[in-house]
């Protein structure tokens, strides 16, 4: 793993997270019933004069919504990051313009997790993240292994009460796919 210019001296990443990848379910849906409309709209336009300035419409609709239902999600979804160091949580997102919130380990009260019957199937959950301030509490939704992530989250957050700046092991790859 490179060294990220962004972190502080001493801070090392632990964890980089995206939102599950059942949040793209939905999009990429659409962006096949977008495909299947467009087919069925270029099979049904008759053959007259004006059919290739409708084919031409009805393929600049059909770009413009896959882009709209399609590619802004999925954008989204990538450029959504959650990370954990040995010092704060991070959280990046924004497409064109970046906005980013870190919380100190030192200001979280509270880490807990929500995992209802489709999170459990898919192995993902809703991590809720409590601070002191002004913000209160954090709900991530969607979170991948969110089970190891709030008891990690949780293990550097107590390592940062008692001072010990060792970066607890991830082990992602120790248990099974299933929470």
């Amino acid at each position: 793993m490179g060294h990220d210019s962004s972190l502080a001296v001493g801070e090392e990443s632990v964890k980089v997270l995206h939102q599950h990848w059942k949040t793209l379910v939905g999009p990429v849906a659409a962006g096949l019933l977008v495909v299947v409309a467009l087919a069925a709209a270029e099979a049904l336009i008759p053959g007259n004069k004006y059919s290739a300035i409708e084919r031409l419409a009805v393929g600049v609709v059909a770009l413009a919504l896959l882009i709209w239902w399609l590619l802004l999600p999925v954008l989204v979804w990538r450029t959504t990051v959650y990370e954990l160091t040995n010092k704060r949580m991070r959280l990046r997102d924004g497409i064109v313009t970046r906005n980013g919130r870190d919380i100190p380990l030192s200001r979280i009260t509270d880490v807990s997790f929500r995992k209802g019957v489709l999170d459990r199937l898919l192995g993902c959950g809703t991590l809720v993240v409590e601070s002191a301030g002004e913000h209160g509490e954090l709900a991530l939704t969607e979170i991948p292994h969110v089970e190891r992530v709030s008891s990690l989250l949780f293990q550097l957050v107590e390592n940062e009460r008692l001072g010990d700046d060792r970066v607890p092991p991830d082990r992602s790859d120790d248990r099974p796919a299933y929470d």
